[in-house]
């Protein structure tokens, strides 16, 4: 089909009508919006993310769990890695996580863009969140009780009698890096680089199927729009309510969605999490209306405000450290608590992805460029500067076309 304008008439509390032009014979395709990413078909949901909030309760654990010193190796790996059928998660939801198929470390960096032909850049991927997992293990658990230090792994504590941070000899928390790493790798590759991917969207008959509502075997909904919904999963799928999910946008998880919301939060960038919302919800409608290039447009949407999600909090989290460390009494437990969630905001660019491009905003080299400037010196995060963080945050704030002052406040 070759659908080239839209026309669109928005009216706030009511289902929205968008008018897309068709076929070159004159034809025009009907996108009835919903208010809410509600849809059914013959009063049956078509709606189903199951499989991405059974991850996002999975990483919940796993993320606790590398803060118990109880715990081994073993242990951790077995719930990143999980199996069906074993015994790794308390699995007090409704979910069934022990008895399910999914596992976290399945999708981390296995987005069919980036991926599926870069088995070494997934495998290398992989190995540094199982070394976050295994020096955990052997570098701060046996030294829970042994204060930190330059060149000491243990804990430190906040000012005031504030929180107690565990740190390796350079300063970091490998849980954090963990986990807001794990954010990048796997709720924005697997929703920017796969879900909303045409690649996957249009795979097999898809396209087909989805224009003569041909449904997958025993499903209520198309296999075209089942991986929609997968994409919305990862932003929503632990949603209070997942038809209104921005009303808690926030407090849902403690991954993308909780930085949606902070980045909301912020003057200097609110409405974004009414875009991303938005943008899904059309897209989605515009899949159940055979509306192929409104759905695609709706992707670059979603790719655009998500990478910029990860950007503002990286450059936050930099010049929060900055400020401790200019601070005329450095609180380090602090400082470092603020460097290592920006370490993973930072190892997350990776796998954000430019509009209308096949690339990420910044490359696994250029990553890995920027920790290693953060990182690179003996000592870690008790050496790092003022300079070097403002110029790793002027260097994403810049390819993003924000200021560092907007994102760091």
């Amino acid at each position: 089909m070759n659908k080239n304008k839209l026309i669109l008439a928005l009216f706030v509390g009511m289902t929205i009508s968008l008018v897309s032009c068709g076929d070159d014979d004159g034809g025009s395709i009907s996108i009835n919006e919903p208010e809410t990413y509600v849809f059914e078909r013959d009063g049956v949901s078509t709606v189903s993310f199951s499989g991405q909030t059974t991850r996002i309760l999975m990483a919940e654990e796993i993320i606790d769990a590398l803060k118990d010193n109880t715990l081994d190796e073993a242990t951790i790996d077995a719930m990143y890695a999980h199996i069906e059928g074993a015994n790794d998660f308390e699995d007090a939801t409704n979910f069934g996580l022990n008895a399910s198929d999914k596992s976290v470390r399945s999708k981390t960096a296995a987005s069919s863009d980036f991926f599926s032909s870069n088995a070494t850049g997934s495998a290398a991927i992989k190995a540094d969140f199982d070394g976050w997992i295994a020096s955990q293990a052997s570098e701060i658990f046996p030294n829970w009780t042994t204060e930190a230090s330059a060149g000491q792994a243990g804990f430190i504590q906040e000012a005031g009698g504030g929180s107690t941070r565990y740190v390796n000899g350079k300063g970091l928390e490998y849980n954090q890096a963990f986990s807001k790493s794990l954010i990048g790798a796997l709720m924005v590759d697997q929703i920017l680089n796969n879900y909303v991917s045409i690649a996957v969207l249009d795979a097999g008959t898809n396209v087909e199927d989805n224009d003569a509502l041909t449904l997958a075997e025993g499903k209520s909904y198309t296999s075209m729009e089942h991986k929609w919904d997968e994409a919305y999963g990862y932003a929503y799928g632990n949603a209070a309510n997942t038809a209104t999910p921005n009303a808690t946008i926030g407090a849902d998880d403690s991954f993308l969605n909780k930085y949606i919301g902070r980045v909301e939060s912020d003057d200097d960038f609110a409405g974004i999490a009414a875009d991303i919302y938005n943008a899904f919800k059309l897209g989605r409608a515009a899949i159940v209306a055979g509306d192929y290039t409104i759905r695609d447009a709706q992707a670059e949407i979603i790719r655009e405000k998500i990478s910029m999600v990860i950007a503002v909090r990286a450059v936050y989290y930099l010049q929060q450290g900055k400020a401790g460390l200019e601070a005329s009494s450095v609180d380090y437990a602090s400082v470092f608590h603020d460097l290592s969630e920006g370490y993973g905001f930072v190892y997350s660019l990776q796998f954000t992805r430019m509009p209308n491009s096949e690339s990420p905003y910044f490359s696994d080299a250029e990553v890995d460029e920027m920790i290693n400037d953060l990182m690179g010196s003996t000592n870690g995060l008790w050496e790092v500067n003022a300079t070097t963080l403002d110029d790793i945050s002027n260097e994403i704030a810049t390819k993003f076309s924000f200021t560092v002052e907007q994102a760091g406040s």
